[in-house]
């Protein structure tokens, strides 16, 4: 096991959850082992609220131009770790290094947004008559939480962290567990920064937990990123217990292909979004729509991908689960009618034999029906859907 065991971080200390089961955090890029994370129960959770509510009025009465100084320092903490941090994505998460080297690139700026934001929520005072003033004023809301997904282990936490704690909240963040490490690291360079202790909180844990979440009493918002259906769960949730809520779920994203595009500027385009993260994004385009006759842009599309290279310029999907319903979506279009004109079926890089990759893949005649056109795939996978007109398409 190449790290030490994944600990829950309450009250500015790395500590054990007091859960029984465990996960083995398993590599995509080669099928080590990582490390292993112990699910947290509520009374980890009720440890957390309590060390964030502790901590809550002296952190939300600091003044914010103080708070953002922290963030400065954290900001430059990950440019001066950037290395470190990229490899620890590209680890357990599976991406090139280029893609998690990025993600670090826009934690860094998602802080620096944080850093401005004592020009922003500066109110406003309106004097409506002589002796009469309308103010607007803004509080923090207190413990606030945020459950993130595996795909961008350290930007989507830092969609949320430093605004939330910048504006005087203290927070609890959930990671996937299918990948804790990076938020963790992020725990730590936080606590480099200066940011007190309770201030920010991780608590590890799979559904069991965001239920707990959505459910205390002492937690004033929620945030969540995951899929559509889950995301349904957490927004209903959270809002039937009187909470705030931000529930982000998946995408079905379609590009439309006309002849008169221009055909390798198109086809370099489609092949690097379809494959970008191994197709891991919500951005990621998952179905085209060919618009009359564009078989010449077709086949440099087909071209195009045949040069993305799994363990070289593409990345491992998450898990051997992921591979497997990736592959499936695939084999069941093929049976259904559907031709594959690039196969990224049964992948393997040498050396890494173990490593969960899924090749570039691109279906043609694919009709709306089918479930790789109407379903999130989350894989490097597009599906060509052939249409006669714009309207139709």
């Amino acid at each position: 096991m190449k790290y030490p065991k994944v600990q829950n971080f309450i009250g500015g200390a790395f500590t054990d959850a007091s859960g029984l089961g465990s996960l083995e955090i398993i590599s995509p890029l080669d099928g080590s082992l990582l490390s292993t994370v112990t699910m947290s129960n509520k009374s980890d959770l009720d440890k957390a609220v309590k060390a964030a509510s502790k901590a809550f009025p002296g952190w939300s009465k600091m003044p914010i131009k103080t708070r953002v100084q922290i963030f400065y320092r954290y900001r430059e903490l990950l440019e001066k770790n950037m290395t470190e941090l990229s490899n620890l994505i590209q680890e357990e998460c599976g991406k090139t290094f280029g893609e998690s080297k990025a993600e670090i690139e826009k934690s860094m700026e998602l802080t620096e947004f944080a850093c401005s934001l004592p020009q922003l929520v500066t109110g406003e005072i309106l004097e409506v008559s002589r002796g009469v003033e309308c103010r607007t004023e803004y509080y923090p809301l207190g413990v606030v939480a945020s459950v993130t997904p595996f795909n961008f282990p350290s930007m989507v936490p830092n969609w949320t962290l430093p605004n939330a704690i910048v504006l005087g909240n203290c927070m609890i963040m959930k990671p996937s567990e299918k990948d804790p490490l990076s938020c963790g690291k992020i725990a730590e360079l936080l606590k480099e920064a200066g940011l007190p202790d309770g201030v920010f909180n991780i608590v590890n844990g799979d559904s069991e937990m965001v239920e707990a979440i959505c459910d205390h009493p002492g937690i004033e918002a929620v945030s969540f990123v995951g899929s559509t259906k889950v995301a349904k769960i957490v927004y209903n949730r959270a809002t039937s217990n009187y909470k705030r809520s931000l529930a982000l779920g998946g995408a079905k994203n379609h590009l439309l292909v006309l002849a008169d595009a221009i055909p390798q500027m198109t086809a370099s385009n489609i092949a690097a979004s379809m494959t970008g993260c191994a197709g891991q994004r919500c951005m990621a385009a998952s179905a085209m729509l060919a618009v009359g006759q564009v078989d010449h842009i077709i086949e440099k599309v087909c071209d195009e991908a045949r040069k993305i290279i799994p363990g070289e310029n593409l990345g491992a999907v998450i898990n051997k689960e992921a591979k497997e319903r990736i592959e499936k979506y695939i084999t069941e279009a093929e049976k259904q009618g559907a031709k594959i004109l690039v196969d990224g079926r049964n992948a393997t890089v040498a050396g890494k034999e173990k490593g969960t990759y899924v090749g570039p893949t691109v279906i043609d005649s694919v009709t709306p029906d089918m479930a790789v056109a109407k379903e999130e795939i989350f894989g490097p996978v597009i599906s060509i859907i052939r249409v006669e007109t714009v309207d139709e398409a």
